[in-house]
């Protein structure tokens, strides 16, 4: 089988991990939240990974930048998602420190491709 350009990125790899750890998460959520706050969390955490190998397959630096921004944009989405389970009771403080650790390392990963493209 063979392996995509992006699966070769750490950025690519640390957004996958967060998303799994976004699904790990919110299985425990109240089922009144499958719909709602599961739902966008798990969309905003499959985003990141995704938005990145689109962005990878694009031919243009302006458009591996575009899809650079999605992926960010996603990220503060799923950041505050986290804060708000957390407010929520839905997640602990440790999780909540666990995530928004993985957060700001894909976060700073991301923001080292987009200088790269500049």
């Amino acid at each position: 089988m063979r392996i995509r350009l992006y699966e070769k990125l750490i950025v690519w790899k640390r957004a996958h991990e967060l998303c799994v750890s976004i699904y790990q998460v919110t299985k425990s959520f109240p089922a009144e939240e499958k719909f709602g706050l599961t739902n966008q969390m798990r969309r905003s955490g499959y985003s990141v990974p995704t938005n990145i190998a689109e962005g990878n397959g694009r031919r243009s630096k302006k458009e591996k930048i575009h899809f650079i921004d999605i992926a960010v944009g996603s990220l503060e989405e799923l950041h505050y998602q986290c804060t708000l389970s957390y407010d929520l009771s839905y997640i602990s403080a440790d999780q909540k420190d666990a995530l928004h650790s993985q957060i700001n390392g894909v976060g700073y990963l991301l923001y080292k491709l987009r200088n790269s493209f500049l």
